[in-house]
């Protein structure tokens, strides 16, 4: 099975291309969610060297809604032109690292934060919303056990340590039948509902 793999939900993004024997290629690059070009340039590379994929995975978050909203878009065009199968899968749960368990943390913004406990890279808990005292209470509850990642410095919070969500691991979930995908429509994970200003 070609999968193409693509995680853009944090300021890493990443893409990877495997097959039946392994991984093919993998890249990654400084993530600007305001200027999309590397994307398509590795899409670019990595098309014409291997052709149309089978199955395309995307990286849904939760994380940066334009990173993933861009890697959604460019799936499902790639996608349209190839009739490969579209799937998602939480980037949470695809962390660049060998624990079987950990927690994941990140700035929600307005002042609130995530945490999500990951097992088998499987969501158990969450993610759930807490204000910083309400985490830091969280975080002291906690076992010492379970690693704690987050994709961003985090100064507030002294145990979490800076992981990113990773193409690679990604693309080997995609060849796990048994896991639970989410399927198109697909649409980035929303911590809370979408924030409205209205004009005055």
């Amino acid at each position: 099975m070609k999968i193409l793999a693509l995680e853009l939900s944090t300021a890493r993004g990443s893409l990877a291309w495997l097959d039946n024997d392994g991984v093919e290629l993998s890249r990654e690059w400084p993530n600007d969610r305001k200027n999309s070009g590397a994307l398509f340039k590795n899409l670019d590379a990595v098309t014409k060297k291997f052709g149309a994929p089978e199955t395309i995975i995307v990286g849904v978050g939760p994380g940066s809604y334009a990173g993933t909203r861009i890697a959604i878009s460019a799936a499902i065009g790639l996608g349209l032109s190839s009739g490969a199968r579209l799937i998602g899968f939480p980037s949470i749960c695809v962390m660049e690292c060998d624990a079987y368990e950990y927690c994941v943390i990140g700035d929600a913004r307005r002042k609130t934060f995530f945490f999500a406990r990951i097992h088998g890279q499987e969501p158990v808990e969450g993610p759930t919303l807490y204000s910083e005292s309400e985490m830091k209470a969280k975080l002291d509850r906690l076992e010492q056990a379970p690693p704690i990642f987050s994709s961003e410095f985090l100064p507030q919070f002294d145990r979490a340590v800076v992981r990113y969500p990773s193409a690679v691991v990604l693309g080997r979930v995609a060849q796990q039948p048994q896991r639970s995908f989410h399927f198109p429509p697909l649409e980035p994970i929303y911590l809370r509902e979408p924030h409205i200003t209205m004009p005055k």
